[in-house]
């Protein structure tokens, strides 16, 4: 509990209604969330507005609220702000303590991958035995604790709290990506974090953010707005992440495959398997704190599959040296560490092996099929989940990127989707989204079938595999299913082999089930 006046010297107030002091209980931007006592927050949102539930939210017993306009309607004291979401982030690091800046913080921002490197560094540091926080798509973690998460980056106040609770049980370090969305609304304005990294950025919620240049511009103010005393880590294989470079003022460190000046660089990468084996090299000093990294190289062995995973290590195994963690613990944290679900996912291994990817933008659809490049397969299958009520332009970015790669990995004909039956009315394939897709395929001449339901298409991959093939399921909400709906169908076809083993792949899945 705080003394208003003392909590409102986190921010900046323009002007104030009926002023006066008052003991602060908790803060709330959701009406139905309010106490007696509550600062209440009135925060503009892309569907509703704060502002329309202040009498709502003084009636349940709010003491006094934070605005961008007042209103006269509402007999409680009212203070004036520019933001009220930059505002209620400051006013959750107040108020719980400035509990970030008890702990390290890791901020991975990226079009994709930030969920996997968010949990290969956590698989880090947990090796190395430190207590963790991880804050993402999939969850929240506080230590031992797990809860499913709502959002990819928490609304600011969530966020805090969630902070407190880590500083109270211990947790020394804690992950956590930072979505686009979460870096433009201030989700995680007063964050105080220790190393921030921008792995890639490619086209991606255009229709959120208005143009790729504003989410561009979302992304970089991770790295625009670090300060001195951070590290910031840059990709510079994605033209994106390299151009940032000039733009921190925070410690910069960079890496590369495929360009070779940074300060880590990626040697002798092995992806026949599919699980990547690597060097990296470490080509000048680098002082962190009391320990100083001498130029050397050393072996990486990834158990997940793909070339995303290579990058995406990469940030974890920078990130942990900058937590001074030692080369022996990373190289057995990242060979133990065994993937995210639809993350470039291997769910059947036997006589053909079947993938599963989230395929969610041209970026991640680039990065998973040049994986198949490296890999040694007879015949590759591929069944898309074409993305529903995502507009136009992301199925045609996306069409283009598929029908771009079919033909470079020996793929005759792509078997489509519409997933009707296991989507709902949000994730629908909308009819000029099915017109683009297909008009993409055809002008690149790449057969196609549709098939209006996700098993029929699953079924008719499945027929088509014989030995050392490889049938990759990809799609975002469509495809969530499919892992299920495979291993089911494989089951009946093989009743000879282990229904544990078979379905061993769904056994903490989320997604589908």
């Amino acid at each position: 509990m705080l003394m208003l006046e003392e909590l409102l010297s986190a921010v900046e107030i323009l002007d104030s209604r009926s002023a006066g002091d008052m003991a602060v209980t908790d803060l709330a931007y959701h009406s139905a969330r309010v106490t007696p006592g509550s600062l209440f927050v009135c925060i503009r949102g892309y569907k509703t507005d704060g502002h329309r539930y202040l009498e709502q939210a003084a009636g349940k017993g709010a003491g006094a609220a934070i605005v961008e306009e007042f209103q006269p309607s509402v007999d409680i004291p009212q203070f004036r702000v520019a933001n009220s979401r930059q505002a209620l982030a400051a006013l959750a690091d107040r108020f719980y303590g400035h509990p970030s800046q008890k702990m390290k913080v890791i901020g991975v921002t990226a079009t994709n991958g930030k969920t996997t490197t968010t949990f290969m560094t956590n698989a880090v540091l947990e090796q190395h035995g430190l207590k963790t926080g991880l804050i993402g798509t999939v969850i929240v973690k506080v230590g031992d604790t797990f809860t499913p998460a709502a959002l990819t980056t928490p609304e600011s106040l969530d966020l805090h709290r969630i902070f407190a609770r880590a500083a109270e049980e211990g947790v020394s370090h804690v992950s956590m990506e930072c979505s686009s969305s979460g870096l433009e609304l201030y989700r995680i304005g007063s964050v105080d974090f220790d190393i921030v990294a921008v792995n890639n950025i490619s086209r991606e919620h255009i229709d959120l953010h208005g143009s790729f240049e504003n989410y561009f511009d979302a992304k970089a103010r991770l790295v625009r707005e670090a300060g001195p005393e951070q590290w910031a880590i840059f990709n510079l294989d994605c033209p994106y992440s390299a151009s940032l470079v000039e733009e921190t003022r925070a410690k910069p460190v960079t890496y590369g495959l495929k360009k070779t000046g940074g300060d880590f660089v990626i040697r002798d990468l092995d992806l026949s398997t599919g699980r990547a084996s690597f060097n990296v090299e470490l080509t000048r000093p680098l002082q962190v704190g009391e320990t100083l990294y001498r130029p050397q190289q050393f072996p990486i062995r990834l158990s997940v599959l793909g070339l995303h995973s290579v990058y995406n290590a990469m940030v974890a195994v920078i990130a942990g040296l900058l937590c001074q963690v030692p080369v022996a613990t990373l190289q057995a944290a990242l060979k133990k560490f065994r993937g995210v679900e639809r993350r470039f996912e291997l769910i059947f291994e036997d006589d053909y092996l079947i993938l599963d990817d989230h395929f969610a933008n041209s970026g991640n659809i680039d990065v998973t099929l040049e994986t198949l490049k490296y890999m040694d397969y007879r015949s590759l299958q591929i069944v898309y989940a074409i993305r529903g009520s995502r507009g136009v332009i992301v199925n045609r970015e996306n069409a283009e990127a598929l029908a771009c790669w079919a033909p470079r990995l020996g793929v005759e004909e792509v078997i489509a989707t519409l997933s009707r039956s296991h989507t709902d009315e949000k994730d629908y394939v909308t009819p000029e989204e099915m017109a683009v897709y297909r008009e993409v395929m055809k002008a690149a001449g790449v057969k196609t079938t549709i098939y209006e339901e996700l098993p029929e298409a699953l079924a008719a991959g499945l027929s088509r595999l014989q030995a050392g093939d490889v049938m990759l399921m990809a799609g975002c909400q469509g495809m969530d299913h499919g892992a299920r709906l495979v291993l089911e169908q494989i089951y009946r076809k093989r009743p000879h082999l282990s229904k544990e083993e078979i379905f061993e792949a769904l056994q903490n899945r989320v997604a589908g089930m």
